[in-house]
């Protein structure tokens, strides 16, 4: 049962029943059926695995694709910038969407954004309309975003940390799959980039179908915001909630700001470190992919242990010294420890997991998740597009790496001090909602 029960992980009792949830208005007497939590498990999955081959195909293929609609090196690099500056724009939308159609039903119509943004835009045949196509994948992939801690806070909340693990791990997986078979994949399809990027709607397809039968299914989600309203009174504190009064959704929203731009900035230029200081080619991609990978096993690891504890500043300690000793190596010895340099950059990004463990934890109920977590990562996304920028322009004035490593360096200590701030046990409830002071 979903509503009254000791957590597993935590060791608390949840008495909150969830907004729009299948036992809202008594959770005792209308638990979920178990064909709908596997369907929403399964749909969990499936979503987290379409959050990111968007963009790591098209990078796999970047190339071939500039040559192929014929961009300008500053309309590729447009592109490079774009997916951050959508997940903020449109994952503002993602609560007042959710309070509408319900969680379930706006996440089924990101997938469907999804599947016909990247089954278009390989063959609209110019770059405007490449933009524009990957401009409506990226949207369904900013809602999803947004609405995935909502959906495991609503259908799982004793086992948050177990769920955000599962989906954090499949979103890695989803991440470096696309990054790492996209290429063979358009060569075993005849080497025409188009079908290489097109196979990708397939996956978003099915990832349609689960959600399709929850929005079907009577009572297994909320589709109008009055009768959600009218069937769960409890969570009245969340409504009004001033999310910008509140000081952990701050630190919570910078910090996952920081943490993304340290991702965007190993996914952009760790390779190129490597290959500057004489490592091969295909070293250096395969360096990057094993720091890609490891988010895989950590991501489930990292989300149980949070909820254990009752504050997740020491994990984020934890992860902030690896970054620091990763990118201490890559200014000192970056050839010769690139391995362990790389598996230390690689635990040290999975921050990403811990930050959205910890939107499921610092807010109470799922209007106050949809809020925390459309903040979070709106504002978040915001702060993160100048730092892979900032690097590659130092890097071109200072004709080296040891300014930009030094600027990595300095950007994880800003990280773990809003991160502890972050990880303190209190909620957003308890800050911002109306008549009470952050």
């Amino acid at each position: 049962m979903m509503g009254l029960m000791v957590s597993e992980e935590t060791g608390t009792t949840t008495s909150t029943p969830i907004r729009g949830s299948a036992e809202s208005a008594d959770p005792r007497s209308h638990p979920p059926r178990a064909w709908a939590t596997r369907l929403v498990t399964v749909g969990i999955v499936l979503t987290a695995l379409n959050l990111r081959p968007a963009i790591t195909s098209f990078g796999a293929l970047l190339e071939d694709v500039r040559d192929g609609l014929g961009m300008s090196g500053s309309v590729a690099g447009l592109l490079t910038s774009v997916p951050p500056l959508c997940f903020a724009v449109f994952g503002v939308m993602a609560p007042r969407l959710a309070r509408r159609f319900g969680p379930g039903a706006v996440v089924c119509a990101g997938m469907v954004a999804i599947t016909a943004g990247l089954a278009i835009r390989p063959y609209t045949g110019s770059a405007v309309g490449f933009l524009a196509a990957s401009a409506l994948a990226l949207m369904g992939i900013a809602v999803s975003n947004v609405l995935m801690p909502v959906i495991v806070k609503r259908w799982f909340p004793d086992r948050v940390g177990s769920m955000t693990g599962l989906y954090s791990m499949a979103l890695a997986l989803g991440t470096s799959a696309a990054a790492a078979v996209t290429v063979p994949v358009t060569d075993a399809l005849g080497g025409g980039w188009q079908s290489g990027l097109a196979v990708w709607a397939g996956l978003a397809a099915a990832a349609v179908l689960p959600w399709i039968g929850l929005v079907r299914a009577p009572g297994a989600d909320a589709r109008d915001g009055e009768r959600t309203r009218a069937a769960d009174p409890a969570p009245r504190e969340s409504d009004g909630l001033r999310i910008t009064r509140s000081r952990t959704a701050w630190a919570l929203a910078v910090f996952f700001g920081l943490q993304a731009t340290a991702a965007y900035i190993t996914m952009g230029w760790m390779a190129q470190i490597f290959r500057d200081a004489g490592v091969s080619a295909g070293t250096a991609g395969l360096l990057l992919a094993v720091t890609m990978v490891m988010g895989v096993p950590l991501a489930f690891v990292i989300p149980r242990l949070a909820t254990r504890m009752p504050h997740q500043g020491p994990i984020v300690v934890a992860l902030g010294v690896c970054g620091l000793a990763g990118y201490a190596g890559l200014y000192l010895a970056p050839a010769g420890g690139a391995w362990a340099w790389a598996l230390l950059l690689g635990v040290s990004n999975c921050a990403f997991p811990l930050a959205l463990t910890m939107v499921g934890m610092r807010a109470r109920t799922g209007a106050g998740v949809a809020q925390l977590s459309a903040f979070a990562q709106s504002t978040g996304y915001l702060i993160s597009i100048p730092g892979p920028l900032l690097v590659g322009v130092l890097y071109q004035h200072s004709g080296g790496w040891g300014l930009p490593i030094a600027l990595m360096a300095a950007l994880m200590i800003p990280q773990i001090a809003v991160g502890v701030l972050a990880g303190r046990d209190r909620t957003v409830e308890d800050e911002a909602a109306p008549g009470r002071r952050a």
